[in-house]
């Protein structure tokens, strides 16, 4: 018995030294960026570096400070989708140059809320003497965190994009509309327009701006997309979820993404 448990032990340091090590990894990257970005005069790159640096100690405050311990598995994503959406995306515009790169890790963020969601929950039910939830409640509450995450996320791109006048809300260019604004008599039917091959946008100062190849959206398809991808990730999280309530003691896959109560 006494070999069981320091065999256990030593897997956990183990496994602790590789999320160690990526965090290590991941941290020498941001601090080179943003040594890097402040030599090029890029202050607000800089910043993005301190923030993600930032970031990084979120796994270290929920162990300190509510005593919550985060699988080896779900620490290394949590690093690596910080590293991967600030340094990468934001500084080394992989969101414009690989495609889906936003799309991914929107998914990802659905994901892990739905981890975080879950845990608060699950952590409540198993300690409290008073409350004993179903395992399909815990699940429901996750889903219902994940996605609020996900839209007050979308609202903050849109108050960005209108106040800060960024682009948050990735524009793109489509090739059909449909408005009633275009309805000549006023009433309540769409206009479908098909196979617009570019547009034209004036200025009052009698600047013209064409728009080769469709109609620019301003975001609304991004939003949609990105509130989607964000559903499809808390639905895999709260359906792994829901089968580790149901078989806890069996389903070793699934506990490598569930945070623990530290004892």
């Amino acid at each position: 018995m006494n070999n069981f448990y320091k065999t256990m032990k030593a897997k956990y340091k183990e496994t602790k030294k590789s999320s160690i090590a990526v965090y290590l990894f991941l941290r020498v990257l941001v601090i080179i960026c943003a040594v890097s970005e402040a030599i090029k005069g890029n202050y607000m790159n800089t910043l993005l570096c301190i923030v993600s640096l930032t970031l990084f100690t979120i796994p270290t405050l929920i162990k300190e400070k509510f005593k919550i311990e985060l699988p080896n598995a779900l620490e290394a994503i949590v690093y690596l989708f910080i590293f991967s959406a600030e340094i990468l995306g934001e500084i080394n515009n992989f969101y414009k140059v690989i495609p889906y790169w936003d799309t991914m890790l929107h998914t990802l963020n659905g994901f892990l809320c739905a981890g975080i969601g879950f845990a608060l929950i699950d952590l409540l039910n198993q300690n409290s003497k008073n409350i004993k939830l179903s395992p399909m409640y815990v699940a429901l509450v996750a889903f219902c965190f994940s996605m609020t995450v996900g839209v007050c996320w979308e609202f903050f791109e849109y108050n960005a994009d209108v106040f800060l006048k960024t682009d948050m809300q990735k524009d793109r260019i489509i090739t059909s509309i449909s408005s009633v604004e275009l309805n000549e008599n006023k009433e309540n039917i769409p206009v479908v327009i098909n196979n617009i091959a570019s547009t034209e946008i004036k200025t009052e100062d009698g600047k013209t701006i064409v728009v080769e190849g469709g109609y620019l959206d301003i975001g609304i398809i991004d939003t949609m997309k990105d509130l989607f991808v964000n559903l499809i990730g808390a639905i895999v999280f709260c359906t792994l979820g829901y089968i580790y309530i149901k078989n806890r003691d069996k389903n070793k896959f699934v506990s490598n993404f569930i945070p623990k109560k530290i004892e």
